[in-house]
């Protein structure tokens, strides 16, 4: 099985230290390019069996399952240039959420999925969300559900619950990282503990919480009901966030969706013209 990725950013450098990590894919078995093509030979420095390649046309004919991990706009432009390279047993998936493999399907004559990773799948953990398009084949389906149980738990979601689903899964780890921030600086702020200590403490909190919930030792409410005695400090500190917090998390999807609505439409424009 032949890997290729088109995009060596963010997502798809954390795609591809996953995969060979976990040893879900041999580095030789990878084919990748990147508008800035020296960061795709970065990564081979680290991973010299890597294959660079100086354009998407050649890492699609070399490969069976095509990652697309480029920005939205430029998906459906990208597209149009690989049609040509494309066949019915190769497959391209899609990261991003704004486009449906509807829209995949509409423009290119092979299988298609979309597949919503973290970042927490870099440490071979977290959710990768899963859509399969009509066109791909339930051997295509088991092989991307194999390759992606080796670095996270795979998750299938229909449209309608794409965009919550990644503000949970993809974006989570950047709002909660940001409430723990606060979290550490009001520490630092209203009392004498260091940050290097608190980031320290917190650091080890929220990491045994995770092992608690992947354990299920606790769930999320028991969890909470058996620090907050009756009475006790976490109590008082439960009461601030109910007060404070409001309807904060509430206001974050309203914003997610928004711009996830101005994405669809733009996009939606650009798949019209097919």
């Amino acid at each position: 099985m032949n890997i290729g990725m088109i995009g060596t950013g963010n997502m798809g450098s954390i795609l591809i230290g996953a995969f060979i990590e976990s040893m879900a894919v041999p580095p030789s078995q990878i084919t990748i390019t990147n508008r800035t093509i020296q960061k795709a030979e970065k990564i081979k420095e680290s991973y010299p069996d890597i294959q660079v390649v100086s354009s998407a046309t050649l890492v699609a004919q070399a490969a069976d399952l095509i990652f697309i991990c480029v920005k939205p706009l430029e998906i459906h432009p990208l597209l149009q240039e690989l049609k040509s390279s494309l066949s019915s047993d190769k497959c391209i998936i899609s990261i991003t959420s704004p486009i449906s493999v509807g829209q995949l399907e509409s423009v290119v004559d092979c299988q298609v999925a979309r597949i919503i990773p973290s970042i927490t799948n870099r440490a071979l953990a977290g959710i990768s969300l899963m859509t399969f398009g009509n066109s791909c084949s339930e051997m295509t389906c088991k092989d991307l559900e194999t390759l992606f149980s080796q670095i996270s738990t795979p998750v299938h979601i229909e449209d309608h619950i794409t965009r919550v689903a990644s503000d949970i899964v993809s974006c989570g780890p950047a709002f909660f990282s940001y409430l723990l921030r606060r979290f550490i600086n009001a520490a630092v702020k209203e009392t004498h503990i260091s940050e290097e200590q608190a980031v320290t403490l917190a650091s080890g909190m929220i990491m045994g919480m995770g092992k608690l919930l992947e354990k299920e030792i606790f769930t999320l409410q028991t969890l909470q009901e058996k620090v907050c005695v009756k009475g006790g400090v976490t109590g008082e500190g439960i009461k601030v966030l109910e007060a404070e917090l409001g309807e904060v998390f509430e206001h974050l999807y309203h914003s997610t969706h928004e711009k996830y609505y101005e994405d669809i439409e733009l996009i939606g424009e650009q798949f019209k013209k097919v």
